[in-house]
């Protein structure tokens, strides 16, 4: 009796110890794309940090403007621990105050130079550009060469034809005006070039003014886009679906596109959170990241682990050449002017 009171005792303390656990497991939510960067992350490289740290990641899936205004609105008492955004917005969520410095890391240290902003404020996790995509199918139908250049978006056998992200609203979008402006002879502290040129170039030639590339691979399959601005990574991942695109560079070159994280200002689980933002500049995790979604290593120890990765590495790099960095400084000053003009005179 005494036996079976003891092991009915233990059974009990184990059950309370076992519940005691799962109550004290954790949750981070991180805010960034959806999409391929929501399914690379959430099967490819949270579940090891969740298990080894008992805790639950949670994504809060936005465009890099729509976790902005979140963390902005929830400032003074974040919503979001950690949160992704392309390397221009970053920069803007980092001079509004809502970022914490990364605490040093062996990681961090490894990271391509130009990956960390400023004082650390912020890193970069994936390194890539903006260029030209186009449908092959469609091309080789019609027999038209690959683009070649930001102007050929202008090429009026485009006509209706051309899918083009809001300057607006959309990182894809703004490198691809910012190209033309410089093209036409402007540069970020001056973009009248380029609003004068477009209207009457590129703009008779947009289909239509998407907020996102989520639709474009529809478009493309439905034969109603031609040509758009997009990522080589973002082209990979959609042949990779069997969708029918080819990535092209433009002589001009492209456009330097970092997305970035930062460990919001203030939250919860300040320690667990800073944690979580090493472990995803680890080399570890970026060759996750890299082998299941095509997102490219801004820690220079991570490793192609398929020979596809490696290919995929050295097109990068070579692409990498010719790529652009924009003053993100000038252009954040100046954007909620030209979002105005934009919306006013481009997509009304």
């Amino acid at each position: 009796m005494i036996d079976a009171r003891a092991a009915l005792g233990s059974a009990l303390a184990l059950m309370l110890a076992t519940a005691s656990a799962h109550a004290e497991t954790k949750t981070l939510y991180v805010g960034m794309n959806g999409g391929n960067f929501e399914r690379t992350y959430t099967q490819a490289v949270f579940p090891e940090f969740e298990k080894t740290n008992d805790v639950k990641i949670v994504v809060v899936p936005g465009t890099s403007s729509e976790i902005l205004a979140k963390a902005i609105a929830a400032k003074d008492k974040p919503q979001m621990h950690v949160m992704f955004l392309d390397d221009g917005v970053m920069i803007r969520a980092a001079g509004l105050g809502l970022c914490e410095k990364l605490k040093p890391s062996e990681a961090l240290g490894q990271l391509e130079p130009f990956a960390r902003l400023k004082d650390d404020i912020a890193a970069g996790i994936d390194i890539g550009m903006t260029g030209l995509a186009y449908n092959k199918k469609m091309f080789d139908e019609k027999g038209w060469a690959a683009p070649t250049s930001w102007l050929d978006l202008a090429d009026p056998k485009y006509k209706d034809k051309v899918v083009f992200q809001s300057a607006s609203v959309s990182t894809f979008g703004l490198h691809a005006f910012l190209m033309v402006n410089r093209i036409k002879g402007g540069s970020e502290a001056n973009v009248e070039p380029g609003f004068k040129a477009f209207p009457d170039t590129i703009g008779k030639n947009v289909l239509e003014y998407i907020p996102n590339s989520a639709k474009i691979s529809e478009m493309v399959q439905t034969g109603e886009a031609a040509i758009f601005p997009l990522t080589p990574t973002a082209v990979s991942t959609l042949k990779e679906k069997g969708i029918a695109v080819e990535y092209a560079q433009p002589k001009e070159g492209s456009v330097v596109l970092m997305v970035a994280e930062c460990v919001i200002a203030n939250n919860s689980e300040a320690e667990l959170s800073q944690k979580l933002a090493a472990y995803l500049l680890s080399p570890e995790a970026q060759a996750k990241a890299l082998a299941a979604g095509n997102i490219v290593p801004s820690n220079t120890v991570a490793k192609a682990t398929t020979p596809a990765a490696e290919h995929k590495l050295a097109t990068f790099h070579t692409y990498m050449k010719s790529a652009i960095t924009l003053d993100w400084d000038v252009i954040n000053a100046r954007r909620p002017e030209w979002n105005t003009r934009w919306n006013r005179m481009i997509e009304r």
